[in-house]
């Protein structure tokens, strides 16, 4: 193996992390669904597949450096969604956490002179800062806008694309 097992295993746990996020923005997904908000809905189904391939993108690197993967269970989704600023608000903290998780994985590869792992990590690193971002953003939108007025949020992600 390539890389240590305390990386090894902070990149497994990071696979199920983020099959964890698409399955939450899954969830948030159908719930502007239901509310007939197609492009809020779009907004998350697309998050959803980003944090899949953010997974296989764990796998791979995994794979290409000999460690075994190993998932773990992959908690329930949180269903009580409510409102669009809560979904919002629940995207940008985990996007923070992973944020956190991300940079724990870093500061092992540079204490472990992995630097491999660092070029690697380095990606997620950057992409966070997008999420944060992006997430931050949304937030914002959807507060000027309040929840009476989500078609206006509709249109602003029409405008976005």
């Amino acid at each position: 193996m390539q890389i240590s097992k305390a990386t090894a295993d902070l990149m497994n746990a990071q696979v199920g992390n983020e099959l964890g996020a698409s399955n939450q923005y899954l969830q948030i997904a159908s719930y502007f669904d239901g509310e007939s908000l197609s492009r809020l809905a779009k907004f998350f189904y697309d998050q959803a597949e980003e944090e899949r391939e953010h997974a296989m993108k764990f796998v791979h690197y995994l794979m290409d450096v000999g460690a075994e993967l190993s998932i773990a269970a992959i908690p329930a989704t949180k269903t009580d969604i409510g409102t669009a600023e809560k979904a919002f608000e629940m995207s940008l903290a985990w996007e923070q956490e992973v944020t956190s998780q991300i940079n724990a994985m870093m500061d092992l590869a540079i204490q472990e002179k992995d630097y491999a792992s660092q070029a690697f990590l380095q990606w997620f690193v950057t992409e966070q800062v997008e999420e944060v971002s992006t997430m931050e953003s949304m937030l914002q939108v959807v507060r000027k806008a309040g929840e009476k007025n989500l078609l206006m949020v509709e249109a602003y992600l029409t405008h976005r694309e």
